[in-house]
């Protein structure tokens, strides 16, 4: 199976490497590190990866998974991946986003009146371009996988090993990694933390500077409104377009 992980300046080094640990242990795995342009790719903590595709050398992945990013907004923009998608991820056999690699998905309008999960910090930003956002950590919609942040890629790739080739595997696998969380502390999800874990976990996603990210993010979800608008908009106009059939 040919898997495509897509990197892009400052993902998230863990979005990759925990789902990779799994995946490429996979019979037949067959591992390729897709990026907008050649030349290394520094990660949002400064570990640097080295693509060994664009989207002109792969075109016929078997499974796609885009990674999250702790500056998730710039990827949006980057109209080479949003076409590579676009074009290659209705094809694939499975595909799946890591954290805020949701965003990326929806840009590309592959998840518009479907449901997914994202980061917590980044789940309105998801929900502008159309789509349900549900606070799980792993997240089916047909042949679509997606995970909460960082860390659940794990799981994500687990869960989908097991669809993908069977339980017995990815019991083995998750053994072969030693996957057995036992968190010091109970404040993992939005939903579990307290108000001022949240508000210091606010702090260190906006790097201390939350007016500025705030910001950023506020025009990233009316851009993706005012886009989903013209869509519509113009799919209108090509359906009143269209002769009448007698």
């Amino acid at each position: 199976m040919k898997i495509a992980y897509v990197v892009y300046p400052d993902f998230t080094a863990l979005d990759l490497v925990g789902p990779y640990e799994v995946i490429s242990r996979w019979p037949g795995a067959e591992i390729h590190f897709l990026s907008s342009a050649s030349g290394p790719v520094r990660t949002d903590c400064g570990l640097t990866v080295l693509p060994t595709d664009t989207p002109e050398t792969l075109t016929d992945p078997d499974l796609i998974v885009v990674l999250g990013s702790g500056n998730p907004l710039p990827v949006l923009e980057d109209r080479v991946l949003l076409d590579w998608l676009a074009a290659t991820a209705p094809s694939c056999h499975w595909t799946a986003s890591v954290c805020t690699g949701a965003g990326l998905y929806a840009a590309a309008g592959l998840l518009e009146g479907k449901k997914t999960s994202t980061h917590w910090g980044f789940r309105d930003v998801v929900k502008a371009y159309g789509v349900e956002v549900v606070p799980e950590r792993v997240v089916w919609q047909g042949n679509h996988i997606s995970a909460a942040g960082v860390s659940a890629g794990i799981d994500m790739a687990l869960t989908l090993t097991e669809r993908v080739h069977g339980a017995d595997l990815a019991r083995a696998l998750q053994l072969v990694i030693e996957y057995d969380p036992r968190p010091p502390f109970d404040s993992g999800s939005l939903e579990k933390a307290d108000a001022d874990t949240k508000r210091l976990a606010m702090q260190v996603l906006t790097d201390y500077q939350p007016r500025m990210k705030v910001a950023q993010m506020g025009r990233a979800i009316m851009g993706a409104r005012i886009g989903r608008v013209r869509r519509g908009l113009a799919g209108r106009r090509s359906a009143s377009a269209e002769p009448i059939r007698q």
